[in-house]
């Protein structure tokens, strides 16, 4: 079932007109679909299919917000709204809400010192935010931004001193968690993005072409050269650390035999929360609880990897009933609305990671727009708490939606307790 958006039945012919915002102004900016339009306007065709595509036909992509989408809330009424208290917890510590900014590379390519930007942005909204290994800013950099509570997350590629120098930076660097992607040793077949280059390494006229129409995008973004990936560009042959060329070479020495006996080293080696990320089988999260994990991630890698596959919305109460409340049970992909975060919680999940949204808020407006971003998805958050009836997030339950294929209600929910 395809999800639907049926904006056109509050119009008759069209009228009355709608547009989403795409202005400077970022306060003007009611939903994440604000910010996402203003992306598209301000970057090239390149850049948003970077950031926008999914793996093969985007089946899996698709899926993640069908799965949003088949569940509906059954609101309460009567009940005291007053507070709607939308803090969370992560890994024992008090958010501003139930959600972390979630590992994204390559961040320069929409505007210069862009995980700075991520940074601040997580920083002022009061959630974590957790650096990619291909992120273009050094960690040490961001561990600097204020009140930042900073994870990192770990690809493992090359030798073993290569995972290694990374735990410890991330540990002198005092990042509260470490956050290993399982899911990506091979990557998934973005064929969009990849129409854009002419060769493995080289952009289409065409898309040069696209490219100059931004002129804004192009001196914000590469008025100092095009960006690196500075955290692993030393462990990068010296003849492969242009931008292309130390991708693809990271690329090719990611291990494919990555294991569960890889996880017990890094286990071992890191002494902090430590969570493992791109988990959708049960069985793999019961190899997670038993491997003494903090948390499990689960996710599609934002529908860029597997083609038809589940999304970690309909994993995730089967992983619930597999860790109970031993470990943290997180889930990523397809949030774009406070709803949707309401919808995981209670299906569950005891956090989310939200990975395009704040990236739209980037695109529009660096630091400020990923505050927008956070600040758009925890309003809608406790509005809706208080639309469906909670009080608070501890009110959510699975008895508080039902899915689609599921009605109408059958005549017995109606039938007086007792």
């Amino acid at each position: 079932m395809a999800a639907s958006h049926r904006h056109d039945l509050a119009q008759l012919n069209g009228t009355p007109r709608r547009r989403l915002y795409t202005g400077a102004d970022l306060a003007r900016a009611r939903t994440i679909e604000d910010l996402r339009a203003r992306a598209h306007r301000k970057m090239p065709r390149f850049v948003l299919e970077y950031l926008e595509a999914g793996a093969g036909e985007e089946t899996t992509l698709e899926r993640e917000r069908d799965a949003l989408a088949e569940w509906r809330f059954l609101p309460r009424t009567l009940t005291d709204e007053s507070e709607r208290d939308v803090h969370g917890t992560l890994l024992g510590t008090r958010a501003a809400m139930p959600l972390a900014v979630a590992p994204t590379g390559l961040n320069g390519i929409f505007r210069r010192h862009g995980d700075l930007a991520l940074a601040e942005g997580a920083a002022r909204a009061g959630v974590p935010f957790v650096q990619s290994t291909m992120s273009n800013d050094r960690m040490e950099d961001v561990a600097r931004v204020p009140n930042l509570r900073h994870w990192w997350q770990l690809y493992v590629f090359g030798g073993e001193e290569v995972w290694q120098s990374l735990v410890d930076r991330a540990d002198a660097a005092g990042c509260e968690a470490l956050v290993l992607t399982t899911n990506a040793q091979l990557f998934g077949r973005r064929e969009w993005y990849a129409r854009t280059r002419a060769t493995k390494t080289r952009p289409s006229l065409a898309t040069l072409a696209n490219a100059a129409r931004h002129p804004q995008w192009t001196l914000r973004t590469f008025s100092h050269g095009m960006p690196a990936f500075v955290n692993v560009r030393d462990h990068v042959p010296k003849d492969r650390r242009g931008f292309f060329d130390s991708a693809f070479w990271i690329r090719e020495h990611m291990p494919k035999a990555l294991s569960w006996d890889m996880v017990a080293k890094i286990r071992d080696r890191w002494k902090r929360p430590f969570l493992l990320k791109g988990l959708l089988h049960p069985d793999d999260v019961r190899l997670a609880l038993d491997a003494g994990v903090d948390g499990v991630i689960l996710g599609s890698h934002g529908g860029r990897q597997a083609e038809s596959s589940v999304s970690a919305l309909d994993v995730i109460a089967p992983a619930r009933a597999i860790v109970g409340d031993r470990i943290a049970l997180y889930m990523s992909g397809g949030i774009r609305r406070g709803s949707d975060i309401l919808k995981a919680l209670a299906l569950g999940a005891d956090a989310v990671l939200a990975g395009r949204a704040p990236l739209y808020g980037l695109c529009a407006g660096g630091a400020d727009g990923v505050h927008r971003a956070l600040e758009i998805l925890r309003d809608e958050m406790r509005n809706e708490l208080g639309q469906i009836g909670a009080p608070s997030l501890a009110h959510l339950g699975r008895e508080m939606l039902v899915r689609t294929d599921s009605l109408p209600l059958p005549s017995e929910a109606a039938q007086p307790a007792g």
